[in-house]
């Protein structure tokens, strides 16, 4: 994790991704509504839909939240004590423009951030696009750069995850989604911290153009 990221192709066998992707097909339908607010979408340039399965008693997502390889790596990243916040699920439907630039916790604190453990059910390719892109080192290059939504990182990496592949994404790593060409892009997230990591680290995300805190639905500090 020097880089701020970890890539792990075939993690994860094909008939589990299967099952999960179909029951994330099934949860949100043809044409599932976004749930932020207008405000939100426009200024963040995001268009991702979220679920959270297990929260809904969805047990079937526990398989990959036990799983002790995950688990173990995560051992070796986190340290003894690390907990595990809640799995999301990430929708984008055909025509959507992913996720704009953003850090998915405040980098005020280098000591105190959460881990993605992103999980990709489905190939991910141009054709499809929703690839993922990260600009390495980033996680320890402070705050993410003010400016227009739009801004791009001539040192970014683009990922082009197939089936089963696993992406550790440490929370102050600059990333963004690129916008979505086929019919759908889909990938859980299951969130961990380190032992002392206050909970809700992730309220708040920062954007290029502002940080937003998702339990209230509010711009807190506008950027530019």
């Amino acid at each position: 994790m020097r880089e701020g990221f970890l890539v792990l192709e075939n993690f994860f066998d094909d008939q589990l991704m299967d099952q999960y992707n179909g029951l994330i097909l099934d949860h949100f339908g043809e044409s599932p509504e976004f749930m932020h607010s207008k405000e939100f979408l426009e200024k963040s340039s995001t268009e991702v839909i979220p679920w959270f399965p297990q929260n809904e008693g969805v047990t079937e997502f526990d398989v990959v939240e036990n799983d002790q390889r995950l688990n173990q790596l995560t051992d070796s990243i986190l340290g003894d004590g690390w907990y595990s916040d809640y799995s999301m699920v990430m929708f984008s439907g055909q025509g959507t423009k992913g996720q704009s630039w953003h850090q998915d916790c405040p980098p005020d604190d280098p000591r105190k951030f959460n881990m993605n453990r992103l999980v990709y059910t489905m190939d991910i390719d141009a054709d499809i696009g929703g690839q993922t892109a990260v600009v390495p080192g980033s996680h320890l290059r402070g705050l993410l750069p003010a400016g227009k939504e739009d801004n791009d990182f001539d040192d970014k990496l683009i990922f082009e995850p197939k089936k089963g592949t696993v992406i550790l994404l440490h929370g102050h790593t600059w990333h963004k989604v690129l916008p979505v060409h086929g019919k759908y892009r889909v990938s859980t997230n299951y969130r961990s911290a380190p032992k002392g990591t206050p909970k809700g680290i992730t309220d708040i995300c920062v954007y290029q153009n502002m940080r937003y805190r998702f339990s209230t639905s509010t711009i807190v500090e506008e950027r530019s």
